[in-house]
């Protein structure tokens, strides 16, 4: 079977791409989701506000020590000793670039336009064959408006846009007042593709001690419905690329993204739960699909329940 699909420029022996998790942290696991038929692979997300509080927290223990204390300098470790976030980021980029033979594209969620113009320079530098952009903003303001909250994510596209040439693919949560019409905005902006959707960190609330407390619970198959409506109404009337994440764990998810005109589909909960493995039984999956309806690649049937082709849209 073939499986090959384009996206964000880029040929793909695949359509599954894992989505950026710490599984992309491990050299050997990375090699293992190739060999599995991931078509490319996504690396964990590289937070600015991280680097800048690794930063911060640096110059306090190393530099600052010596304030009222001159003899703590002579305790303290050689400051070479420490390896920054974003050097360990992007010796692992170059290696995976070395070792692996499918694309590798980046990860950066940032807060601040100069921050993500530099460290998407770097990973261009590194050798990424594109960049995900993820915007992960929860817009809390009353104050803000919805105009305003959009021309967060086109401001920063436009910055990265004119400074770097790697393709952009932007990471979208679906809490947009008009999903379609966003995108557009972003292709004409400069955008090479979408991921639909983002899913943002849910607070609880401990009911013992009252207070907040962090919850992240993985995805379920039921979710992948609203990234395959929303791709099914743009596929056809947009020309970029369209990922589809959240909630795909067996190949029955998969081809229903592929029949709503999905380019690729992101893998992430599954992988997280079963390994590396999981992947190839999707792709075979997939495969063994095709076979049963005759298919013989991935064009032959992509999109062809998208709302420009089913009788009654």
């Amino acid at each position: 079977m073939d499986l090959s699909t384009h996206y964000l420029g880029l040929e793909l022996n695949s359509p599954l791409v894992p989505s950026a998790s710490p599984l992309s942290r491990s050299l050997d696991t990375c090699r293992q989701l190739e060999d599995a038929g991931a078509g490319a692979i996504i690396l964990w997300s590289l937070f600015e506000e991280a680097l800048t509080a690794e930063t911060e927290t640096s110059a306090r223990f190393l530099s600052e020590q010596h304030t009222g204390f001159a003899e703590a300098s002579g305790f303290l470790p050689n400051y070479h000793d420490f390896r920054p976030a974003l050097e360990t980021y992007l010796e692992h980029l170059r290696q995976l670039k070395e070792t692996l033979g499918i694309p590798v594209i980046a990860s950066l969620n940032g807060v601040t336009v100069g921050g993500w113009v530099a460290h998407a320079r770097a990973l261009e530098e590194a050798g990424a064959d594109a960049l995900e952009l993820n915007v992960y903003y929860v817009a809390a303001n009353p104050d803000e408006s919805g105009a305003e909250v959009e021309g967060r994510y086109l401001g920063l596209l436009d910055a990265l846009r004119h400074q770097i040439s790697l393709p952009i693919n932007m990471k979208l949560s679906p809490n947009f007042s008009s999903v379609a019409y966003m995108v557009k905005r972003l292709e004409a902006a400069g955008a090479d593709g979408v991921a639909l959707f983002n899913r943002f960190y849910q607070p609880d609330i401990n009911l013992d001690n009252l207070r907040l407390q962090p919850a992240l619970y993985p995805s379920t198959s039921p979710e992948s419905l609203l990234a395959m409506r929303w791709i099914a109404l743009l596929h056809g009337r947009v020309g970029l690329s369209l990922g589809a994440t959240g909630g795909v764990h067996n190949a029955e998810d998969a081809v229903k993204l592929l029949l709503a005109g999905a380019d690729v589909v992101h893998l992430c909960s599954l992988l997280l739960r079963e390994g590396p493995g999981a992947l190839r039984r999707v792709r075979a999956g997939i495969e063994g699909w095709m076979v049963d309806q005759g298919f013989d690649n991935l064009a032959e049937f992509r999109g062809r329940m998208s709302a420009l082709a089913v009788p009654n849209p």
